[in-house]
């Protein structure tokens, strides 16, 4: 199930009125009027570590103590950027894959990507991006994204063309690795090898082990061969620990009332205000792939009115923004019910479950920054 199928969802409410003081700084905006248009070009081009993990470099990377696979995973990690030649080419216009040793003429056997595998919050993104910043090669031939970001791309510039953009570089990080349907699989497996036949490095993280994908989402032993293919590709590090978003954190606020989050919104500059049931129906209009641009130049995200979500389209769509939103530190301000309570029991305990369960740890810590604008 794709996040971007429409769904019926709830009749929009009236968002709260503004507030009356009369000294509101600025009028907030909706994202229920953004319907961006994002060009092809732009896709490529923003295919790098998002703001939150700029700065991200394997020294920031503060392992867990008590969790020895991590500060493992820093040092394995730091082996395989520099292992990565940044310009080399042999002679038939392929890449080396190492920096040492004689001119090949095709990749090497084996696995030639690193797979980061763990629960949500332990620092596997960041991991991601300090890899990308580590290996020596022009930013232009590298290329960091979601996996969805990865699918989007493929669609806007064909197969074809997607395989001969992203051949030219000497690394693909592809960031929460997932397979929600049969057709990515095949679309992401045959895409892989040929990226791993012209020499592209391969980083990916996940919850799912790689030869678990897809499991509980559809029938993954008809594409064995597909999942098997992909799992060939990498080499797997399990990576254990708690979230750290949340370790040794205050507990998440409640949500606000209506007024409060109202006034908030139009005290903020640069802020959205939203009815949530509203921006969930938005969300159905609006493909995935543009929901970067839908959050462009936004400073404060405020939500009145949130619900459970309704059904599975609805939630993995509300994922895909809520990873957007944390991507881009914009702190999220809410009425309604608390973000723990969006997704039922039943979503919790089916194949998307690590989903979900990520979505609600980034918006709790983003309700967090949002403290703020009501001191």
């Amino acid at each position: 199930m794709s996040p971007s199928h429409c769904s019926s969802s709830p009749a929009p409410s009236p968002i709260a009125a503004p507030p009356a003081d009369g000294d509101r700084a600025t009028a907030p905006t909706a994202l229920t009027s953004r319907a961006p248009h994002v060009p092809a070009e732009r896709l490529v081009a923003e295919m790098v570590p998002p703001p939150r993990f700029q700065g991200a470099r394997f020294d920031t990377y503060l392992p867990d103590p008590g969790q020895p696979s991590q500060a493992e995973a820093v040092q394995v990690l730091r082996t395989f950027a520099s292992g990565i030649d940044g310009a080399a080419t042999d002679t038939g216009g392929k890449r080396r894959w190492f920096s040492r040793g004689p001119k090949k003429t095709a990749a090497p056997k084996g696995p030639r990507g690193v797979y980061l595998d763990g629960g949500y919050g332990v620092g596997k993104t960041h991991l991601l991006a300090s890899l990308w910043h580590a290996t020596p090669a022009a930013p232009e031939l590298k290329a960091f994204g979601t996996f969805v970001e990865l699918t989007n791309l493929v669609g806007a510039l064909g197969f074809q063309q997607t395989v001969r953009t992203l051949g030219s570089h000497r690394l693909l990080c592809i960031d929460e690795f997932e397979l929600d349907d049969p057709g990515d699989t095949v679309l992401v497996s045959t895409l892989l090898g040929k990226l791993v036949e012209s020499g592209v490095a391969l980083a990916a993280t996940s919850n799912t082990l790689p030869g678990k994908l897809g499991e509980g989402r559809f029938a993954a032993a008809d594409f064995l061969r597909e999942i098997q293919g992909l799992s060939a590709h990498f080499r797997a590090l399990r990576i254990d620990g708690e979230d750290y978003r949340h370790r040794g954190l205050p507990e998440a606020p409640a949500p606000y009332d209506d007024e409060t989050v109202a006034r908030a919104a139009h005290h903020t500059p640069g802020a959205s205000l939203d009815d949530f049931p509203a921006l969930l129906h938005h969300l159905s209009t609006v493909h995935p792939s543009r929901y970067g641009a839908m959050c462009d130049g936004i400073a404060a995200v405020c939500l009145t009115d949130v619900q459970a979500v309704p059904d599975q389209s609805t939630a993995l769509r509300l994922v895909v923004l809520a990873d957007r939103l944390y991507d881009r530190e914009v702190p999220v301000l809410a009425s309604g019910k608390p973000f723990d309570e969006l997704f039922s029991d039943e979503m919790l305990r089916g194949g998307y479950r690590k989903k979900y369960f990520r979505a609600i740890s980034r918006l709790t810590a983003l309700a967090r920054d949002a403290k703020t604008l009501v001191a």
